[in-house]
């Protein structure tokens, strides 16, 4: 979500567990769906775990003109199998030897893609610019702003700052014509399709806590040297 953590040794807790999960010949699954070119110690996101999945939807830093995503492996079993379910599970053409999908990316989604490829570092450098200037710039002190760890190297889908008022910073930024949008309005274990957890309010606090503080700000590479700086006017106005 690129909500604010305490500095914890957090990557180096993710790589013993990595090991302990390689004993055990369990695999890892590796979530890089808003994490197109994020590195952790100079390892591309989605090549650390077994498999990686990257998601192209539209509004990602790498995305489709529709719905889209990736799989990748080094594993040739898992990449068999992961090509057969998305072909109905067919082995060869009209034989199935598992049960699959239909999950097939359309040419035109692909050929869009390997165009934006091209831009991509391009456009996530951009990102890291506009997320500096708001480092450098918000000096409002009640936020509280991403932080960017010295092993990893952070693409900004999104940027999401907390702070105790959001509804009515939201409120002042709107009437300022600056758009935000919250990433994301309620925990997954408040939804509707999970409450046979039996999970009530106050059952995870520190999710409770931040999801009335998160405000994701305007982050995309069109964004403009004076629109930038009139967001962070406004929201140091504020």
């Amino acid at each position: 979500m690129g909500v604010t953590f305490q500095k914890r040794h957090f990557g180096a807790l993710f790589i013993r567990k990595l090991r302990v999960l390689n004993r055990l010949n369990l695999k890892v699954i590796e979530d890089a769906c808003q994490a197109h070119g994020t590195e952790y110690k100079n390892k591309k996101a989605g090549s650390i775990g077994d498999v990686g999945c990257f998601s192209f939807y539209p509004s990602k830093n790498l995305g489709a003109y529709g719905d889209g995503g990736i799989v990748i492996t080094n594993n040739k079993d898992i990449a068999q199998k992961v090509w057969m379910l998305r072909n109905y599970g067919q082995e060869k053409r009209y034989y199935h030897s598992i049960r699959g999908f239909n999950s097939r990316l359309d040419e035109i989604q692909a050929a869009i893609l390997r165009v934006k490829l091209r831009h991509l570092d391009e456009w996530n450098k951009r990102r890291r610019e506009i997320a500096r200037f708001y480092d450098e710039n918000i000096n409002n002190a009640d936020f509280i702003k991403p932080i960017e760890m010295d092993y990893g190297k952070h693409i900004y889908h999104l940027y999401v700052i907390r702070i105790n008022e959001r509804d009515k910073l939201q409120s002042f930024l709107q009437q300022n014509g600056v758009e935000t949008i919250i990433h994301y309005p309620i925990p997954i274990h408040q939804q509707v399709a999970y409450q046979d957890l039996g999970l009530k309010e106050g059952s995870l606090p520190i999710a409770e806590k931040y999801v009335s503080e998160i405000v994701s700000l305007p982050i995309y590479p069109e964004l403009t040297g004076k629109e930038i700086e009139y967001i962070v006017a406004m929201i140091n106005k504020f």
